[in-house]
């Protein structure tokens, strides 16, 4: 809001500040993908999958993380290393004049994100395989 009263309020105009919201959202969605994924709040096309018990949701889950979510979050790792350490070798800053110089340091999300994904995809997966063997019968023992 403060941006669009200085600049149609006052013609004012603040790169940085432009920039600051560009930074910000882009720290709390990198940053928030692992938190929401441990809430189970992400987004997902619902049509059987609330259809299914609970068993049947933490497979679908299990699955999910292990087919998609892992080799996603270490795709985005290693490929993102050479890009981010490019920008931090030149100390990358904003293109605009004014702008903020530290763009190398919101490339630096990418693999951070990355890493808390896997962290936190890892940590899903666990539950999920306590959860789907605290659900199996009992075995019987043989003396």
């Amino acid at each position: 809001m403060v941006i669009v009263v200085l600049r149609y309020g006052f013609d004012l105009g603040a790169i940085a500040l432009q920039e600051s919201v560009l930074y910000m959202h882009a720290t709390s969605f990198m940053l928030g993908i692992a938190y929401t994924l441990k809430h189970d709040e992400h987004v997902r096309i619902d049509i059987f999958y609330s259809r299914l018990s609970d068993n049947g949701k933490t497979f679908v889950n299990l699955s999910g993380h292990i087919l998609f979510l892992l080799p996603c979050a270490l795709t985005f790792g290693v490929l993102s290393l050479n890009y981010v350490s490019a920008s931090w070798r030149i100390l990358e800053g904003s293109p605009e004049i004014g702008g903020i110089p530290a763009v190398f340091l919101l490339k630096s999300l990418i693999p951070l994100m990355a890493l808390t994904l896997i962290a936190q995809g890892l940590a899903e997966i666990g539950r999920a395989v306590l959860t789907l063997k605290a659900a199996l019968p009992p075995t019987r023992r043989r003396t």
